[in-house]
């Protein structure tokens, strides 16, 4: 009996936080996304849904009443099939409550019957670190050693860890708007081992940077062009509307850009507005990380090139890190 057949009379599988987690240690996901983007699925577009609370809360802005909702399947034909949903609410800081909530449901791709559900949340964020990182490892400089994190959440905890897995750093700095949130992170890191401080002079810690490795919910540009320092590699991940945007014209001129895939060129406000400006053009896009993980797009050219890395997410990170966790308890 095949390993396929074997799963349809079987119970559906349930992996909570720490159990998902467990199962997708950094190098391990790094090569399964590799493995993944070079080999293929499929992947239509995602479900993007705004839900408004008509009420607001006390002191919340337009924004912080907004909730976004994406739906994202993909499947492997004839094996998997997978969908996560995910809301994002930026007014949850203000809640004392994550940004972001995510479940992830797997299921055969031929018989339908449900395998797993999965934290969603822990997969969203090792992915997106775990895809920064696979972007990376052609991307940045291989001597890189200083990590700048710009962010205090989810994802931005788990840069250090998944970035180690590709280059050998060797001291993190974090930024972030509340100069509390970077003090605590630095000493998270630090009771783990890591070299790590916090800052509030965000151009000083960019120019030092080998890589700045932005994860935030940012509406306007927090990181400058003019701040970056030849050779360095910008990794941009929180911007995935039109209205987000982390990082600067600037950041992109005379740059080598890629991203995730080639969805983001619609996705991202960093990406949308210097187009819209002529700073770049959509064939000026060197890469993704299909073109990437095939050989087939060339990575850093020199240490002295700036690079820049957009992601927006894709569904196939998700399913790849879903049947990762699946088939390592399957054995």
């Amino acid at each position: 009996m095949s390993r396929w057949a074997a799963t349809i009379g079987a119970t559906m599988r349930v992996f909570d936080a720490a159990a998902t987690e467990a199962a997708l240690p950094f190098p391990d996901l790094i090569a399964a996304l590799r493995e993944r983007f070079a080999a293929g699925c499929e992947v239509p577009p995602r479900h993007v849904h705004e839900i408004v609370n008509p009420l607001g809360e006390a002191g919340q802005d337009a924004a912080g009443r907004r909730m976004t909702s994406l739906i994202m399947p993909a499947w492997i034909p004839g094996r998997y099939y997978g969908v996560k949903i995910v809301n994002i609410a930026p007014g949850n800081a203000r809640r004392q409550l994550p940004g972001l909530h995510a479940t992830y449901l797997l299921f055969d791709a031929r018989s339908g019957v449900p395998l797993a559900q999965l934290d969603g949340d822990v997969i969203t964020a090792r992915r997106t670190a775990a895809a920064s990182a696979l972007a990376g490892s052609y991307l940045a400089r291989p001597e890189a050693k200083h990590l700048l994190v710009v962010g205090a959440g989810r994802v931005a905890r788990l840069l250090p860890a998944a970035w180690r897995a590709v280059r050998p750093i060797e001291h993190v700095t974090v930024w972030a708007r509340r100069e509390t949130e970077a003090q605590a992170l630095a000493a998270q890191w630090q009771a783990q081992g890591w070299s790590a401080r916090a800052t509030t002079d965000l151009a000083s810690a960019c120019a030092s940077a080998d890589i700045v490795s932005c994860a935030t919910l940012a509406t306007e540009p927090v990181v400058r062009g003019e701040w970056l320092a030849p050779g360095t590699h910008l990794d941009l991940i929180g911007s995935f509307t039109p209205a987000m945007r982390e990082a600067d014209d600037a950041c992109f001129a005379n740059a080598r850009l890629f991203v995730d895939t080639d969805e983001a060129l619609q996705k991202s406000g960093d990406l949308l507005v210097p187009l819209q400006h002529g700073v770049f053009s959509a064939d000026e896009v060197r890469g993704t990380l299909t073109t990437l993980s095939k050989g087939v797009a060339t990575g850093r050219k020199s240490a002295t090139e700036r690079t820049v890395f957009k992601s927006v997410g894709n569904a196939l990170e998700d399913l790849a890190a879903a049947v990762k966790v699946f088939e390592s308890a399957a054995g």
